[in-house]
């Protein structure tokens, strides 16, 4: 799929269903804020949500004290859906519109957190594209946390197709420099009370 045709995607997906609509949809967003604490996130460690949308991850962030929060996703539907939310409590909040792609961050970030937006890369140069903007965004000695569905996961999601991704296939298309430090598999409650089979996988930076 084109960049402009995953951007027409999401805005649609976001302007026509509320939050619990959507099979992704997490009250609260457990599995990765306990990567993050064991990534040893400080409350001024740079944090970057990748597709983070109309995730509540931010809202849990800003409530445990961290301040320094960027989220992006493709959608500005589903950015503003955070950002009403949040109301005065997101004005911190760096809230891009972008491809992670074509994304050219203009700082680094400590953390990397990605739940569910790699996974629709599925070309092997949309891939590469991502662990590109990945090494730019992400200092030394920086965590990259990427949550995708696990091979035993759906091969959809919102009639898009998948990549399914074990920790060692991560760790491969990462390549270099990336050292893999934990993962996990976790199974995600939709609205409807079906499961999802997920796989987070973190990794620390060293060059």
């Amino acid at each position: 799929m084109t960049i402009s045709g995953r951007a027409a995607h999401w805005q649609n997906v976001y302007e026509s269903k509320g939050e619990r609509e959507v099979s992704w949809f997490q009250e609260s967003p457990s599995p990765s804020l306990e990567l993050i604490a064991l990534a040893d996130a400080e409350p001024t460690s740079p944090i970057v949500d990748i597709g983070g949308g109309a995730a509540r991850l931010v809202d849990a962030l800003l409530t445990a004290g961290y301040a320094d929060l960027t989220v992006l996703d493709l959608s500005d539907a589903a950015l503003a859906a955070s950002r009403a939310r949040l109301g005065a409590a997101g004005d911190g909040v760096d809230w891009i519109v972008a491809d992670v792609t074509t994304w050219q961050p203009t700082r680094n970030y400590d953390i990397w957190h990605d739940r569910a937006a790699f996974h629709f890369l599925n070309a092997p140069e949309e891939q590469a594209a991502y662990v590109a903007c990945v090494r730019r965004a992400v200092k030394i000695g920086g965590h990259v946390i990427i949550g995708t569905f696990a091979i035993d996961g759906p091969e959809k999601c919102s009639g898009l197709p998948v990549t399914r991704h074990t920790a060692d296939s991560i760790t491969a298309l990462l390549g270099v420099g990336f050292t893999l430090t934990d993962h996990r598999r976790h199974k995600h409650a939709t609205p409807w009370q079906s499961v999802q089979n997920f796989q987070f996988s973190s990794f620390i930076r060293s060059c």
